[in-house]
């Protein structure tokens, strides 16, 4: 019966558990969040899912300034001869990378990339930057798009063209780029569960799965609502990998020229498919608090009658003045049950509905998105009250998704039980090491190895796979 109300409500958004992925399109391309263009994989961000991509940019560039970074523009064209500096980093961008031959008229005597990462252009620069150890460290981040020219495409989860930010740093110890690395990656953490109200596994990628150039690669893992796993950020510890071939050497201070230890990190648009599969449901979005680009809309009932878009102004003007990022919506060419309709659709954390009755009673009624619990809240001390609310449902939803997470992520001892369990959720082993194993792992299951958590106690001695010892734990997840 619960199915048919909402099939009823929303007719175009088709059931998770019938079609989770056809789901996942409705939803997106029913809110206004983007839209399909002319070229195949690549999207238009609309107003909508453009404000809510600058708000989780402000969320990281807030952290980003506090950590010492600073941000800087590079150009998107690459000279091939950059690229193939770093051997192991071009052969594995190579099947991605889309090459500019011709300029006007004229063909290329080199061709160029467009970046599909900026590591090879970052070095260049160092190389010209970097003198001496007084130089270091040099932390810069950049806020563009690249083009990885993608086989089959989703959008928000995988597109030829995605915005993202990519940090470059040198230092000039290997300690210092470890830590920077680990930084990085607990700020792509804590904007996870904090701001995305996404809980996230953090560790280290094995070497299989790491990124091309990289000596180690750590990465924050979320699980979907239907148990696979999306990689939502990595962070990437090269090493004098790419500073030996671009010499990025500095003066150290025992007057010996050394070259510089780097990494890299990033997270992109994707984050924004991640919101929409951790929270979504059957009407639509559910958008957290800190990321909605309206925390609350503001509904008159009844606006015909004397008073109410007075009041509905007032209290506009006081909750925008508070700091809340708030909607009135006076449309008087569709009904309140469009509003309401269309508003959840779009994941509105909170709705406040004024009408003459509210007025009366000196009361606004309100309407929770998460659990669509109603309710009344004095006009008196609004602005706090809504701003308790919205931290109550920001809190709510990560707890929800927590208990998700953590019901479907289970311990796992051997193959059989390995194979049932990534049907729908993690899968948490112990792992040999070996990249045989994992290549067994995925033949049978389709899984991939996600990450390795931090300090881990080993709960098995031998490996899930070939049964051999085993120290290291490793999740286990079919992604996206």
């Amino acid at each position: 019966m619960a199915k048919e109300k909402k099939q009823e409500f929303v007719q175009h958004i088709t059931p998770r558990d019938e079609n989770f992925s056809q789901w996942y399109t409705d939803v997106v391309t029913q809110t206004d969040l983007m839209d399909y263009t002319p070229v195949r994989g690549c999207m238009a961000l609309r107003p909508y899912g453009n404000r809510i991509w600058e708000l989780i940019r402000e969320h990281m560039d807030e952290r980003f300034r506090e950590t010492g970074h600073e941000n800087v523009s590079m150009p998107m064209l690459i000279p091939e001869s950059l690229l193939l500096k770093e051997a192991e980093h071009v052969e594995g961008f190579a099947p991605e990378v889309a090459w500019v031959t011709q300029g006007g008229n004229d063909v290329l005597q080199e061709r160029l990339a467009v970046r599909p990462t900026s590591e090879t252009i970052f070095c260049t620069m160092f190389a010209k930057w970097v003198q001496s150890w007084r130089d270091l460290p040099m932390k810069y981040n950049q806020w563009c798009s690249v083009m990885r020219w993608e086989k089959t495409t989703r959008p928000f989860l995988r597109t030829s063209e995605f915005w993202w930010q990519e940090g470059h740093t040198i230092h000039a110890t290997a300690e210092e780029a470890h830590e920077e690395a680990l930084l990085m990656l607990d700020i792509y953490r804590e904007v996870c569960e904090d701001v995305l109200a996404i809980p996230v596994f953090s560790g280290r990628k094995s070497d299989k799965e790491k990124f091309a150039g990289a000596r180690v690669t750590y990465s924050v893992e979320a699980m979907m609502q239907d148990g696979k796993a999306l990689q939502a950020g990595t962070t990437h510890d090269f090493g004098t990998n790419f500073s030996e071939p671009f010499e990025v050497r500095f003066l150290d201070k025992d007057g010996t020229l050394k070259y510089c230890h780097e990494t890299s990190w990033g997270v992109s648009t994707r984050l924004i498919g991640a919101v929409i599969m951790t929270h979504g449901d059957e009407r639509g979005l559910r958008l957290p608090p800190a990321i909605a680009p309206f925390q609350a809309v503001l509904l008159p009932i009844a606006a015909h009658k004397g008073g109410v878009m007075e009041k509905c102004g007032e209290i506009h003007k006081q909750l925008k003045a508070a700091g809340l990022r708030i909607r009135l919506d006076d449309r008087d060419n569709v009904s309140p049950g469009w509003k309401f309709n269309e508003w959840e659709l779009k994941g509105v954390p909170l709705r406040i509905e004024v009408g003459p009755r509210d007025i009366e009673n000196g009361v606004v009624t309100c309407a929770r998105r998460d659990t669509n619990e109603k309710f009344t809240l004095p006009m008196e001390g609004l602005a706090e009250k809504v701003k308790e609310v919205l931290e109550d449902i920001q809190k709510g939803m990560f707890d929800i998704a927590d208990a998700f997470k953590t019901e479907r992520t289970k311990d796992v001892f051997n193959m059989d039980e390995l194979e049932q369990q990534v049907q729908t959720g993690y899968a948490r082993a112990m792992w040999c090491g070996k990249r045989e194993c994992e290549d067994a792992v995925k033949e049978r299951t389709t899984a991939t190895s996600r990450n390795m958590p931090f300090d881990a106690e080993p709960f098995a001695d031998t490996c899930v796979c070939c049964g051999e010892k085993a120290e290291k734990v490793m999740y286990f997840a079919k992604a996206y």
